[in-house]
């Protein structure tokens, strides 16, 4: 890999997340009209086939991307870059077979599909999502190899490209064949077929950039390392990769199951319509966009963790990859704590500005899920930790686990009436505060060294609660102070009350932080200017 390309860890972290603060704003722009568009009955067609697509995605690539940047990373770290080509070719088969085969289930079987989760409606979309699968297998591929050589420029770029697709051509066929009376199932299949369209999109520019980027590299060029045979490196990607597979595929399980036993409990335990069934799963999947906000910050470090974590354990820096796993850690409570606090404690303004006219039962969801978001995005980070220390199996148990919780759960809370589509929230919090308690748990048994974890959280959690009341509090002040000049239920006060109120949480938050030390000297020597940084705010070991 080229000087020029490598980058750290924090600095590879900081590209993937204002590129997931980019992909946010603009999924924002597709799927907020989107679900205005098909409504909340249409936006559950959208949610059911996209569920069935993200199990078959992970089932077949879930596990190989990261397998590919774990032992890539490795081999680049010591010099073995004609092992970096074969890992890199073996890789890429594997995923194409893996790929095609999810395509052509989608494919020819959508009708069964559709029947399996009880909205035979979906079948369109379903079918137009088919190609998709095999799309997205190829780029996991190239991702796998540019991150494990420590750029995370193609991954950044492919995912706006992919983003960019389905905004353009997903909303446009939706509203087209909405427009035109063809109904919501040809409106859900429109918009996903925008999906599939930006991933075809991001696999050409992947594969451009590979050819590049390896042209570029005269080392790669001329390696002059003994591989290991095509049989030993297959059977150690497929060591690491199926543990790893099988734990990020629980989670897109879950989320078919969840829309499984929420319809079915809804209609045959709760007693509701299929109408009414589709219109509470509907905003509870709006309310899904919202709450993977506060992970989508912490994708990125689970992505950058594991290459930079494996080339420590390669070149036997353990205290390296402990400071790693603690940045890690930190950067996590950091973000996600006050992202899923305001979700929570803004509910009921966000919700309403966003999807006006939607289920009552919105706000009410958006306060539960916003909670558990944080503890998704433990479960990530720590998931993450896991494997690239080689415990990729601990992540397998500890998510099985979850699941069993959150499909009890859901059958159990889900057959209450007054309490129905809220129970599928409750089970998501229950699953992932048990995933992450008895992942970090394993942190501190397993790691050579144990995290100091109680330091890492304590004074996030404390300047977060602190945010929130502020949040809170600083909302209704707004309220009550324009609801002289504005109508108080309007969407347009709303809005202003409600932002007005996140940028007083965000003041706050930050002089806390800063306040209580929670960010060191430390902390910021791997960002780009961070000395300076430290010294303009006082910040100090």
């Amino acid at each position: 890999m080229s000087k020029q390309k490598k980058q750290s860890f924090l600095q590879g972290a900081a590209i993937l997340a204002v590129t997931a603060a980019i992909i946010k704003v603009m999924g924002a722009i597709y799927k907020i009209p989107l679900g205005n568009i098909l409504g909340d009955e249409g936006f559950a067609y959208f949610n059911v086939a996209y569920s069935i697509y993200a199990v078959l995605i992970s089932l077949s690539s879930a596990g190989l991307p990261v397998a590919l940047s774990r032992m890539i990373a490795a081999s680049a770290a010591t010099g073995n870059l004609n092992q970096v080509k074969r890992i890199f070719s073996i890789g890429r088969i594997a995923f194409f077979t893996l790929g095609m085969t999810a395509t052509l289930i989608m494919a020819l079987f959508p009708e069964q599909l559709a029947g399996i989760m009880e909205k035979p409606e979906a079948a369109p979309s379903i079918r137009a999502l088919a190609p998709s699968v095999v799309f997205v297998c190829l780029m996991s591929a190239y991702r796998g190899y540019t991150q494990g050589m420590s750029d995370m420029i193609p991954t950044s770029v492919s995912q706006i490209i992919e983003v960019l697709g389905k905004l353009l051509f997903g909303l446009l066929l939706a509203w087209w064949f909405v427009s035109r009376g063809r109904g919501l199932e040809l409106g859900s299949a429109g918009a996903i077929t925008g999906v599939t369209l930006g991933s075809l999109m991001a696999l050409i520019y992947v594969v451009v950039y590979k050819r590049k980027m390896d042209a570029d590299n005269p080392q790669l060029k001329h390696a002059k390392d003994i591989p290991l045979s095509r049989s030993q490196t297959f059977k150690r990607i497929v060591r690491i990769a199926i543990p790893i597979a099988i734990g990020s595929s629980i989670l897109s399980i879950l989320a078919m199951l969840d829309t499984m036993l929420t319809l079915n409990r809804l209609q045959n335990a709760a007693g509701f319509s299929s109408v009414q069934a589709s219109v509470l799963y509907g905003v509870y999947s709006k309310i899904q966009t919202l709450f993977n906000f506060p992970s989508s910050f912490i994708v990125p470090v689970t992505i950058s963790v594991i290459p930079a974590i494996s080339s420590c354990i390669a070149i036997g820096d353990s205290r390296g990859a402990i400071r790693l796993t603690e940045t890690s850690l930190k950067l996590t409570s950091l973000l996600a704590l006050p992202a899923g606090a305001g979700l929570s404690v803004l509910s009921w303004p966000i919700v309403n500005v966003l999807y006006p006219g939607s289920h009552s039962e919105g706000p009410t969801l958006m306060a539960i899920m916003g909670i558990a978001s944080f503890f998704v995005c433990l479960t990530l980070v720590t998931n993450a930790i896991m494997q690239a220390y080689g415990h990729e199996r601990i992540p397998v148990y500890t998510m099985t686990m979850g699941g069993i919780i959150k499909i009890a759960a859901t059958w159990i809370l889900v057959a209450y009436p007054e309490i129905a589509v809220r129970g599928t929230a409750i089970s998501t919090l229950l699953c992932y505060v048990v995933i992450s308690i008895v992942n970090i748990a394993f942190l501190i048994i397993k790691l050579p060294e144990r995290p100091r974890v109680t330091k890492i959280f304590i004074k996030p959690f404390f300047a977060t609660v602190v945010m929130s009341a502020a949040a809170y509090l600083s909302y209704s002040f707004f309220t009550r102070l324009m609801s002289g000049v504005f109508d108080p239920e309007s969407r347009g006060m709303m809005a202003l009350a409600m932002a007005a109120a996140i940028i007083v949480a965000i003041i706050i938050y930050a002089a806390l932080i800063i306040a209580l030390r929670a960010i060191t000297q430390e902390d910021l020597a791997s960002v780009p200017k961070g000395d300076r940084i430290a010294k303009l705010l006082r910040i100090r070991k």
